[in-house]
């Protein structure tokens, strides 16, 4: 079974949308593990405009499943996670201004940089993962810094499963086998839904985990957060 991990930046928005403490993100991470969840996924930018270090240092008190921290690593950034030390460091290329995340790493070109960043990490004991484009380069340069793991950027998945979800699909599936044949572990995110999650899972050979936060967050408002971890979980199956 493909885990699930539940971003909950989107609830870190709702609360600092108004000040205070309501909803409360660790009350609401908590849940969503009682809820059946196999992860919390947080990504703290440098502007804090969600997720605070702050939440993610609350969060790695508490956290009884995998704790994934995603972000740019900057220097703030790599000491957070390694003050923290959740189970896995996801290293996303967003720049400070990115409204949400929008490109996979060039492996390739920042191979130097990455590797330092993930032996870093690795030595630290925290599972590295790369962000990347369903690009076969980009999966080999992965492996090549010594990432345990990639997530692959879905957005494009996502925007054509509605047009052909086969069309769609197919990269993914070629990134997903070469991956495969090169030990290194899949993940994937970003702009999967209720609608297109089960298609997906069913397609990418050896899917370790999920990270979903927007599509889950907002279908939760119409059908409940309990009720829609739990249709994840089915679809995941």
């Amino acid at each position: 079974m493909t885990k699930l991990s539940v971003n909950v930046n989107k609830i870190a928005t709702l609360r600092n949308s108004r000040g205070g403490n309501v909803p409360n993100v660790v009350k609401v991470a908590e849940d969503i593990e009682r809820f059946g969840a196999e992860g919390i996924t947080v990504h703290p930018r440098p502007d804090e405009r969600h997720i605070r270090y702050q939440d993610t240092r609350d969060l790695a008190k508490i956290v009884t499943t995998e704790f994934n921290v995603e972000g740019n690593p900057n220097p703030k950034f790599i000491t957070l996670v390694l003050q923290t030390k959740p189970t896995q460091v996801t290293l996303v290329p967003d720049t400070i201004d990115a409204l949400t995340s929008n490109a996979g790493w060039d492996t390739v070109k920042h191979a130097d940089f990455l590797t330092d960043v993930v032996t870093t990490f690795k030595k630290a004991g925290i599972r590295t993962s790369i962000f990347v484009d369903p690009i076969i380069a980009m999966i080999e340069g992965a492996k090549a810094i010594g990432a345990d793991r990639i997530e692959l950027y879905t957005e494009s998945y996502a925007e054509g499963y509605t047009k052909d979800k086969e069309k769609a699909i197919a990269p993914f599936i070629l990134a997903a086998l070469r991956a495969n044949e090169l030990g290194i572990g899949i993940n994937a995110g970003h702009d999967l839904s209720l609608e297109n999650i089960a298609f997906f899972k069913a397609n990418i050979p050896e899917l370790l985990e999920v990270s979903i936060g927007h599509a889950l967050i907002c279908e939760s408002l119409y059908l409940g957060l309990e009720n829609v971890v739990a249709m994840y979980l089915n679809k995941l199956k």
